[in-house]
């Protein structure tokens, strides 16, 4: 007795033998699939897209952290005092070298060398070595080139009544933020 051929994996020609149902994906459930996964993509893109974006006071810290940062950098890399400069009423500020008093190079916001606070936010409080300069036109502060700086709290309000507190550590320069309005006085 002869087995057929179609058993033995050989091709009939005939469509309706050959197929073999279940091992293909169709073409509405790959549409399906493809459904859910924009779905799920259009959820999930906009968080990840804030995270990206540094806007209002994400913005104002990240930019006084970067120039602290990169004014404790230049002294200990130069050997020489370096400061940021506030103008607190105007709610700038700009790391400059203390030799020349002129700014770092590039000393455009953003860079990290000085930046500019958004509209709607203002310095609360600009303690600077224990004294207050929130409405002086100039306050200093000093970085050294060990690595350790003036003492400084600062505290920044949006018009939405968000607090930030930025310190310097005497003794690393190192700035940190505070976000808890209950532990700004006990930095």
């Amino acid at each position: 007795m002869k087995a057929p051929v179609a058993s033995l994996g050989f091709s009939t020609g005939n469509p309706a033998t050959d197929a073999r149902p279940g091992r293909a994906f169709t073409l509405i459930e790959i549409m399906v699939v493809v459904s859910i996964l924009g779905v799920i993509l259009t959820m999930g893109a906009p968080p990840f897209f804030r995270i990206l974006q540094k806007e209002g006071m994400r913005k104002a810290v990240s930019e006084l952290q970067d120039v602290c940062s990169n004014a404790r950098a230049q002294a200990i890399m130069k050997g020489s005092t370096a400061e940021i400069v506030f103008h607190p009423v105007e709610g700038r500020f700009e790391a400059v070298g203390v030799e020349s008093g002129t700014p770092l190079p590039s000393p455009t916001s953003g860079s990290g060398r000085a930046g500019r606070l958004p509209d709607g936010f203002k310095i609360e409080m600009l303690d600077i070595n224990f004294l207050e300069y929130c409405e002086s036109e100039v306050a200093r502060v000093r970085f050294f080139p060990n690595g350790t700086s003036d003492e400084m709290t600062l505290i920044l309000r949006s018009d939405n009544n968000e607090r930030r507190a930025i310190t310097l550590e005497v003794t690393t320069g190192l700035a940190s933020v505070e976000s808890d309005p209950q532990k700004f006085g006990r930095q």
